[in-house]
């Protein structure tokens, strides 16, 4: 696959789930301390081949339970893909279009940090096919970036900012916000900023401990305080307001985007289709005589190399959903969206609606709304509370 196949307009989305490719790069030059992601810092070079050469294997595995399928989005994730040589991902995309059908004009995004960006390596990486650049920014001034643990600087991710509208079609950033001491005033100013330098889609998160991180442990200790409730809701409020008022309003519960710019790839997630996971750590959601396959990944990158050079795949685990796991996971997945979830479809999976008595309090109370005929979704009030939400109508 090369550029040729990615210069051609994209296609429009036409509201179906699809089926995605991801593949999963697990090397950082750091580990960040707030991320629990499966990504891994190695101090001797990574033998790039051999992992390209177990990325092709795996994907042959893979097409055997896909069958022929059309692939309607790519995402390299990580860790770190911005680490990558071009001619690595160059193979990667070859060796997708070689196992499943890749159409002109579909949305291939790469992640990459700022750190690890060279005018070089992006031209190299869009020669390759990439179309969209996903950019870890996080923050826009440096004594937060350093709290976050980030190897560039508000220089650096301008820079990247730059090169990344210059030589891609389409690109994204990400920023963390209800950072320690974060008011609303600095997130406004910060979010204004950021808007001015988007091109058509942020992904915007709020900064959340999770076990098992370096953060875990200082929070626990009371050595990191991060806002509450309360405040939390009024920095969502902000970025709801800011973002719309530019013409990106909220597709997704952390993602905004101009109208046509939403990310293709994370729609196939929230619309609960399918996609193949390739890499260390990777998952995936497969359908297949009528079921729906689970698959994970080894997450140690070393044991899942001698895994596939030993059996031609690094999966761990194949777990058959039932149709209520998956009409549950279809309401966890839909609620995040904007246009909300199908309750006909979920009605299909599952052989049931959800609980009219419990429907009806979350109506009341203006957490859901009902979007035409037999659509659910969250208001921006429910939102706010969405794990809530869908423990409520998922019993």
């Amino acid at each position: 696959m090369n550029a040729l196949l990615t210069d051609a307009p994209l296609l429009p989305d036409t509201g179906e789930p699809g089926f995605g490719l991801y593949v999963h790069w697990p090397f950082c030059a750091a580990k960040c301390p707030y991320c629990d992601f499966n990504s891994h810092v190695r101090h001797q070079a990574v033998d790039q081949a051999r992992f390209t050469s177990a990325f092709l294997a795996e994907m042959e595995t893979m097409r055997s339970l896909t069958g022929p399928r059309t692939v309607t989005s790519i995402f390299m994730g990580g860790g770190t893909p911005s680490l990558m040589e071009p001619r690595t991902v160059e193979a990667i995309l070859d060796g997708i279009a070689r196992f499943w059908h890749v159409p002109a004009g579909i949305e291939v995004t790469m992640e990459a940090n700022p750190s690890s960006v060279e005018a070089d390596r992006f031209r190299g990486y869009r020669a390759a096919g990439v179309n969209r650049v996903s950019l870890g920014v996080q923050a826009l001034n440096d004594k937060d970036l350093r709290f976050l643990g980030r190897l560039h600087d508000v220089a650096d991710a301008l820079k990247a900012i730059r090169l990344a509208r210059e030589i891609f079609p389409r690109m994204s950033f990400d920023l963390i916000y209800a950072r320690p001491n974060q008011t609303v005033e600095d997130w406004e100013r910060e979010l204004n900023e950021a808007v001015s330098y988007a091109v058509d889609h942020l992904s915007l998160y709020q900064l959340t401990i999770e076990e098992g991180t370096a953060f875990f442990g200082l929070h626990k200790a009371g050595k990191l305080i991060v806002p509450d409730g309360d405040q939390s809701a009024l920095l969502y409020e902000a970025t709801q307001e800011i973002t719309a008022g530019f013409g990106m309003p909220a597709y997704e519960v952390s993602n905004h985007a101009r109208p046509g710019a939403e990310s293709r790839h994370n729609l196939t997630y929230w619309r609960y289709g399918d996609y193949a996971g390739i890499g260390p750590g990777a998952h995936g959601r497969i359908s297949r005589d009528g079921h729906k396959i689970a698959t994970s990944t080894e997450r140690n990158p070393e044991q899942w190399l001698a895994l596939v050079e030993a059996q031609g795949h690094g999966m761990v685990d194949q777990d058959l959903l039932g149709r209520s796991e998956q009409a549950d996971e279809l309401l966890l997945m839909g609620l995040r969206l904007r246009e909300g979830v199908d309750l006909s479809r979920y009605h299909a999976l599952s052989d049931r609606y959800p609980d009219p008595d419990r429907e009806k309090v979350l109506l009341e109370h203006g957490f859901i709304e009902p979007l035409g005929n037999s659509r659910l979704r969250c208001t921006p009030k429910g939102m706010l509370i969405l794990d809530a939400v869908v423990a409520d109508l998922s019993v």
